[in-house]
Parts: C-alpha cells; sequence; structure tokens
C-alpha cells in the first residue's frame, strides 16, 4: 500500500487522491486499527495474510478471511471506499456544513444516497468510531413532540391523541463498549414498522450480537442475525441480563 505524503487540500485532489483503491484502503485501515490491524471474527492480533488481489487479510488464527469494511458503517453499502472516503473528507473539511445536493453531485451519486452517507458519518464522528455496535445491545422506539397542554385548543384538536403529530426516534445503546462506558446511538425514523427497526438495528448492529428489545412485534425477526432476546413491559421491567432500562434512562 501506498503512503500518504500530503493531505490532499481541495475537492479536485480529494477525488483524485482517494480515486486509488490502495489509498483508500490505507486510510480505512488507518482510521480502524491505528494500533494494528486485529481479525472482527476472532480479535487474534497476530500479523495477518495479505491478499493483495483482492485487498482482503487471512486470520492465521482462525483461517477467516476478512475486509477493513467488515464490521463496520461501510459493510453493507454498494458504494466503494472511494466515494465513502471522499464524504468523509467532504464533511471534515466543510466549515460551514455541506448539503446532500453538493455531496450529491461530486460523488456522482443520488440525493437519498448522499443524505444516507452523511448521516451516518456524522453520527460514527459524535461516536468517535467507524465500527458497528456489538456485545450487549439495547434498542428502543419513542415518540417524542410538544405536549398537547402547550398547543392551541384547535392544533390539539387536529393533531389528536396518542402518537399523531409526534416523532419517532430509535435508540441504540452498546452496553461498556470499548471506551469503557456504555455508547448510545439515536436517530429519527420514519415509522416504526418491522423493514424500518430491524433495517436500522442491522445498519448499527453487528451480527451474532446480543440484542435486547421490548415485547414491540417490529423486532420479531431479529434472532436470525443475532441473538434476539425480549423483556415484556406488561409482566416485568429487567429479567437478569435482558431489559432496555440503560436507553429509557438515557431519554429520561
Amino acid at each position: 500500500m501506498q503512503t500518504q505524503t500530503t493531505t490532499p487540500q481541495t475537492l479536485t485532489e480529494a477525488i483524485r487522491y482517494f480515486s486509488d483503491p490502495d489509498v483508500c484502503l490505507e486510510f480505512v485501515v488507518k482510521l480502524r486499527w491505528a494500533d494494528g490491524i486485529v481479525c472482527p471474527h476472532c480479535g487474534s492480533k497476530e500479523p495477518h495474510y495479505f491478499l493483495k488481489t483482492r485487498r482482503i487479510w487471512k486470520c492465521k488464527s482462525c483461517a477467516k478471511q476478512f475486509s477493513a469494511k467488515v464490521g463496520t458503517i461501510f459493510e453493507d453499502s454498494a458504494l466503494g471506499l472511494d466515494k465513502w472516503v471522499v464524504a468523509i473528507w467532504l464533511i471534515a473539511n466543510a466549515k460551514n456544513g455541506i448539503s446532500s445536493y453538493e455531496v450529491s453531485r461530486a460523488l456522482g451519486i443520488t440525493q437519498k444516497s448522499a443524505w444516507h452517507m452523511m448521516h451516518i458519518i456524522r453520527l460514527t464522528m459524535q461516536t468517535g468510531s467507524f465500527k458497528k455496535q456489538s456485545g450487549d445491545v439495547e434498542v428502543d422506539e419513542t415518540y417524542i413532540g410538544g405536549k398537547a397542554r402547550n398547543m392551541h385548543k384547535g392544533v390539539r384538536k387536529a393533531k389528536g391523541r396518542g402518537t399523531v403529530g409526534k416523532t419517532a426516534v430509535m435508540g441504540l445503546l452498546e452496553r461498556h463498549s470499548e471506551q469503557g462506558h456504555s455508547t448510545v446511538r439515536t436517530e429519527i425514523v420514519p415509522d416504526i414498522k418491522t423493514s424500518t427497526l430491524q433495517g436500522k438495528v442491522r445498519e448499527h448492529v453487528e451480527s451474532g450480537s446480543n440484542v435486547y428489545t421490548d415485547a414491540l412485534s417490529s423486532y420479531e425477526g431479529l434472532s436470525t442475525d443475532y441473538v434476539h432476546q425480549v423483556i415484556d413491559h406488561a409482566e416485568a421491567y429487567v429479567n437478569g441480563k435482558v431489559y432496555t432500562n440503560g436507553l429509557e434512562n438515557f431519554g429520561a
């Protein structure tokens, strides 16, 4: 792999520089494994075989193959690392902010894809990690919105009761992360349908992790990719390690 000697100063330089797949890979490796490459399957830090033609590694300990994308926000994306890295450069260097339309034009992708990338990149910049959550992860959803008593009578009547006029927010909490404390990711979602909530879980949580949710039917089916355990709040709020209190306390 090449070694970066200068940092791109303009968008044109960034696109040209990161168009080299080896440069992109080196950039992501440094972001993810600053202290040396670690096998995402078994956690081995032993030197690994690098298969240059495929740009992947083979672990000497467990013999499994892995790429730099495995277990990260890039894993499930059809977009190449060259698009992701330039998007990261754009957001990091936009002092006055940048819109999804600008990113869309710069990368030659749809505005919807650009918006999705920007949301994930900004979220990971806040958490300080491009890795997916893993281990024990609590997942919960709620609705937020103005209190009815603060609304004008006509507005209150038009909006109705319950979830009408409120915004759905989903939260994911990784208990005791590598940083030594719990990390939380929250995101506004259009609804709490199965496809929406499970899609977000798979986007943010590494497969094989322990996922704890309430008894909402939208979470049924997560057991195909996770160790999914449910706490039914009609019966109890804690059952050993099965609870979502961490998230509920976060939103309190």
